[in-house]
């Protein structure tokens, strides 16, 4: 495979992007930086197909990324492929307002060929290409510049090893029959409603008990003013006021600026700075939150109290038998909430219940809950017996009553 020399000039990235077109699937990382910053700062982007790998530098003086981002957002005959590709592709859409398409995700992949949940891209090189990885160059910083030649070699292995391992998971998910699985999460992934970011949406993200429509109203507001707040100052939302502050104003809305300085997370400062002024003005602005956006209410049936939390620990273990008798992921079978909500009563709008999971586990799980499905230990390994198929047999010849021995004899 061909390394080329940084690339820092238009007219170089232009070329490349060129041959790469005519590749089927690209393999793409990027290396960035969002400690210091709300929006993530973009270092390196790395790029490689079957013949040829690069590194591109975003920083240099002059550089039109725009043939990258084309051949990323607005080709749709070459497949994209990451690995854990969720901030990568949050990045190209913060520049483009698009989102890679076609996508694939080896991450994903692996949860349909193995049980592995979420595989590091250390641990699948090892394991597909017995390489170990120098981490070496990990965690560094990589808005400095000059590039160590150290650092741009091991962020283009990102894309050398992903690019010989793409085919081969796609080898095994077109043997195991389970490439039209992943479809959905591919999608999922390549959606740019997941990565839009609305400041009014911003009161989602935070963990808040209950349906009150005040609270739930002044929590929406100072979400909002907090989101525009580290926008504008391009600094990390916790920099303004943590989840917890904001959550805990919301319920407890203080009624003088002077009370902030009793706020646990705030500073003294903020009795009479200018941003807790802004902080005040967007409480005394909020309004309850209507019916119609607040959060659902929980599932009929919930709590599920004691039997109903059993009948969820079964749902799980029958989970877990399920995806090692398939060697698959269980959280793409199943996730943890909609188990408990099953156990409670909930049938509609459960992944689990539709489509590819419905046949291979859904079922399953549906006739646990309505008592259709029994666990049995056979040859010293758990199984599942559907109770319809479970005919008792008389025994050929019934023991007398004295050959039946009393356990505490």
């Amino acid at each position: 495979m061909k390394i080329h020399p940084l690339i820092t000039k238009t007219e170089d990235l232009a070329a490349l992007c060129g041959r790469l077109a005519k590749s089927d699937f690209v393999a793409v990382d990027t290396e960035f930086m969002r400690e210091n910053t709300y929006w993530p700062e973009l270092c390196l982007v790395q790029i490689a197909n079957t013949e040829e790998a690069a590194a591109v530098d975003p920083l240099a003086d002059g550089l039109d990324m725009t043939p990258l981002f084309d051949l990323l957002t607005a080709n749709e005959d070459v497949l994209k492929v990451f690995h854990a590709g969720g901030q990568d592709v949050e990045i190209i859409f913060n520049f483009t307002g698009r989102t890679p398409h076609p996508i694939f995700d080896t991450q994903i992949a692996m949860m349909a060929i193995s049980q592995s949940e979420q595989i590091g891209y250390s641990n699948l090189v090892e394991s597909w290409q017995g390489v170990t990885i120098d981490k070496g160059a990990r965690f560094t910083d990589w808005s400095r510049r000059p590039l160590t030649e150290r650092q741009i070699e091991y962020a283009i292995g990102d894309v050398t090893y992903l690019s010989k391992i793409f085919p081969k998971i796609l080898k095994r998910l077109m043997k195991t029959g389970r490439g039209e699985w992943l479809d959905q999460e591919m999608e999922k992934l390549a959606d740019p409603e997941n990565y839009r970011n609305d400041p009014t949406e911003a009161w989602k993200r935070i963990k808040a008990p209950g349906r009150n429509p005040q609270v739930l109203g002044r929590l929406k507001a100072i979400s909002e003013w907090r989101e525009l707040e580290a926008q504008g100052k391009n600094i990390p939302r916790g920099r303004i006021a943590r989840d917890e502050t904001l959550a805990d104003i919301a319920s407890h809305p203080p009624r003088q600026q002077a009370d902030l300085a009793k706020v646990r997370g705030l500073s003294q400062g903020w009795k009479d700075n200018e941003i807790g002024r802004r902080l005040m003005a967007a409480i005394a602005k909020a309004e309850p939150m209507p019916d119609d956006e607040l959060p659902p209410r929980a599932p009929r049936g919930a709590p599920l109290g004691k039997e109903g939390a059993l009948v969820a620990d079964l749902l799980k273990l029958l989970l877990k038998i399920r995806a090692r008798e398939i060697d698959v992921a269980a959280r793409l079978l199943a996730r943890s909430d909609e188990l408990e909500m099953l156990a409670a009563g909930v049938r509609k709008n459960l992944a689990m219940l539709q489509g590819w999971r419905y046949d291979v586990f859904g079922r399953d799980a549906l006739d646990l809950v309505e008592g259709k499905l029994a666990f049995a230990v056979e040859n010293g390994k758990l199984k599942m017996t559907h109770v319809d198929d479970a005919k008792p047999q008389a025994p050929e010849s019934p023991l007398p009553q004295s050959s039946v021995v009393d356990a505490e004899d």
